[in-house]
């Protein structure tokens, strides 16, 4: 918690001289932009913070997003002791240090005391584990932060007496409402310097932050302070000042316009048509103009059953693990993990027929609406069912030395194929399986005019 030094040294004005992401740090949780799936109104963590009963938590999300920032809300509205620690530079003595403390202030003052920790991954498992008794008895609060999955970094067991919350890279909108709240704020923002940005150059800033406030805040305040007032003592950050501000040329990508889907559909395409190196070039476009990493991850989980399927049933795994991984890893990371997806995918034997066969079930549907459940299909687990019929005469698969005998699935005057498999790639064998199966007779035996 500020001490009555820094107190004191921000109100002769020395505040200022702080960063403008340090000065902009939301000091309510009314202040807070994004991550409304935890702080909207009514929230679990809401009501928590606003009825100081914060119990201990770890805060997991990309870099900028907000962990730091509650933990000093929470810092503000609690009635416990609030201490800090920072896990790259602290060890098991400072963390005894601030037990010894908490401990004291329990027994005298009968005040709890709430303990933050940055970064909390990077301790080790002994530092992990000297924290768990004193919370598990309440002497401490734990709050943690970390950019890495807690599930796979923190302790079991600390993470049972923790409860979770991860946070999200903000939007675009949202980086929009940081950057405007800087621009007008004239006792810790830059309102005072009478600023312009021009959209382009907005843009581009928040283009270049990818989901990260501090990010956009350190880039917004180079290009400001590196730039002279004109005539009419304005500072005007044009989209040239923000390119070089930032080092980072600009490029003509409008995430909500014709170009980005533009984009994503070449990507898509150069997939389907089995060409890695023109699917890398689109994605290295996406990437690089800051398009989000989690859209590209599922629309190659999408590209994986529509336009592969079954001819590599191992494509939709590898399409969900890059979307997880992606999650893990954050960006500029997560950019291998989706290289390797679309390579992968790329490369595969194509097959839309899963993807057929689905539209093609549901227009008939939609023509000759639900027929009823064959009554041997039907449940005859539940009360009653066995006295009505269900279930009889349905013959179970199981019992028949292939594992399969003919009847019928489909409803009355249903008789339609819906899935029919290419003759490529996993499919070739389940078109042989399916033929295989037309030749069973009514045991499931092969007949016998027809080869085992």
């Amino acid at each position: 918690m500020d001490d009555l030094f820094t107190f004191a040294f921000d109100q002769q004005g020395g505040g200022k001289q702080k960063p403008l992401a340090a000065r902009m740090r939301p000091q309510t949780i009314q202040d807070v932009i994004g991550q409304s799936h935890i702080l909207a109104p009514g929230k679990l963590l809401r009501r928590a913070i606003e009825a100081d009963q914060v119990s201990s938590v770890i805060f997991y999300g990309p870099p900028g997003t907000g962990k730091t920032t509650l933990a000093k809300v929470i810092a503000r509205t609690t009635r416990t002791h609030f201490s800090e620690l920072n896990a790259v530079t602290a060890g098991v003595a400072d963390i005894r240090k601030v037990v010894d403390a908490a401990k004291e202030r329990l027994v005298m003052d009968s005040q709890r005391t709430t303990l933050f920790v940055d970064e909390i991954h990077r301790f080790n498992k002994s530092q992990q584990d000297a924290l768990l008794p004193y919370v598990e008895e309440g002497t401490i609060i734990l709050i943690g932060a970390t950019t890495e999955n807690p599930f796979f970094e923190v302790n079991p067991a600390l993470l049972s007496r923790s409860q979770v919350f991860s946070l999200q890279s903000l939007s675009h909108e949202e980086l929009k409402q940081v950057m405007d709240r800087a621009l007008t704020d004239e006792e810790n923002g830059l309102a005072e310097l009478f600023v312009t940005v021009e959209p382009e150059a907005a843009e581009h800033l928040i283009q270049y932050a990818e989901g990260d406030a501090r990010r956009l805040l350190n880039a917004l305040e180079l290009a400001v302070t590196t730039t002279q007032p004109g005539a009419d003592g304005r500072i005007t950050v044009t989209l040239d000042v923000a390119v070089e501000s930032i080092q980072r040329r600009a490029v003509r990508y409008d995430k909500s316009g014709d170009n980005h889907y533009d984009t994503i559909s070449a990507f898509i395409k150069s997939i389907r048509g089995s060409d890695p190196d023109a699917a890398l070039y689109w994605l290295a476009r996406m990437i690089d103009a800051g398009e989000d990493p989690r859209f590209i991850s599922r629309r190659l989980v999408i590209s994986a059953s529509e336009d592969i399927g079954n001819a590599d049933p191992q494509a939709i795994t590898v399409a969900i693990s890059c979307f997880q991984a992606v999650e893990l890893v954050g960006m500029p990371e997560g950019r291998i993990p989706l290289a390797q997806a679309t390579t992968y995918l790329a490369t595969a034997p194509k097959s839309n027929a899963a993807y057929n066969g689905i539209n093609s079930a549901l227009d008939r549907i939609r023509t000759d609406g639900h027929k009823q459940v064959p009554i041997h299909l039907r449940d005859s687990a539940y009360k009653g069912a066995a006295k009505l019929g269900h279930g009889q005469g349905y013959l179970y698969p199981h019992n028949y030395p292939y594992g399969y005998v003919p009847q019928q699935y489909l409803p009355d005057g249903v008789n339609y194929s819906f899935y029919q498999p290419k003759d490529h790639g996993y499919e070739r064998h389940i078109r042989r399986f399916q033929e295989e199966r037309q030749k069973m007779d009514e045991r499931g035996l092969p007949r016998k005019n027809s080869p085992d």
